[in-house]
């Protein structure tokens, strides 16, 4: 089987190559989950669902999510717990109106879609493996990728502009045309941000451009991180310590 890198492997090399090695390649793993990954992951999955119009009850589908994330990650109930399964009530019913209102009609081209291709202008044997989140298309022929977004009360100027954060639509989009055959003209990308905290509009999507110079540099990024990863140059960056799982542990001191 060929090796393959994802888009979160691939940022976690960007932060610190010997924590890529850690995680991707040691198996190392000190982060199990916590109350914020395990209502994500619940509320990525009735995202799933409601684009299908397979959810009666999205407070019980839901919960019923949320409890599973909840018991995998080891946490157990409290006020934040109980917060968010009231945060998610006030963002499901919004999920569905803003797809219609940014994107009028649409179908469904795909949830959760596999992406695992060759990575062409790569000198090293590694494919791109990813799952898009959401594909629609529109009766204008366009294909749009969606990636849904967990946060608090949105994202600023900076965290919707960095390229680490955009690239993994960029990269998306490379792939998804490559794996269809599509033409990049007919495909745009956008983050679906879901609030917890907002006073209002809990749901918000937004495109982010990814035109040829933009696809350009983020496999100039890709490429160059898998020429260092077959090099095995896993080189400690110090700057990204602090916010490192693996600070000041055994596995790195």
């Amino acid at each position: 089987m060929k090796k393959h890198i994802s888009y979160s492997e691939l940022k976690t090399w960007a932060e610190c190559p010997y924590k890529r090695k850690l995680m991707y390649e040691d198996r190392v793993k000190e982060f199990v989950g916590n109350a914020f990954t395990a209502f994500g992951r619940a509320l990525h999955f009735l995202c799933e669902n409601l684009v299908y119009d397979k959810v009666e009850d999205t407070e019980d589908f839901f919960n019923l999510s949320f409890e599973k994330e909840l018991e995998e990650a080891g946490v157990e109930e409290d006020k934040l717990v109980s917060d968010m399964r009231d945060q998610a009530q006030l963002i499901a019913p919004q999920i569905l109106p803003e797809l219609t209102k940014i994107f009028g009609e649409y179908e469904v081209f795909s949830v959760e879609e596999q992406l695992y291709e060759d990575i062409p202008d790569s000198e090293t044997d590694y494919n791109f493996k990813g799952f898009i989140d959401l594909v629609i298309k529109t009766n204008d022929g366009k294909f749009h990728i969606i990636d849904w977004k967990t946060c608090s009360w949105g994202w600023d100027m900076e965290k919707r502009t960095d390229k680490y954060v955009t690239y993994q639509l960029t990269l998306y989009k490379k792939f998804f045309c490559q794996k269809h055959k599509v033409d990049p003209k007919m495909v745009e990308t956008h983050f679906a941000l879901l609030k917890r905290t907002a006073k209002k509009d809990n749901v918000e999507i937004f495109r982010v451009t990814s035109g040829p110079r933009k696809v350009d540099n983020a496999t100039k990024v890709l490429t160059n991180a898998l020429i260092h990863i077959s090099k095995e140059n896993h080189v400690k960056d110090r700057r990204a310590c602090k916010s490192c799982e693996f600070y000041k542990t055994k596995h790195c001191k």
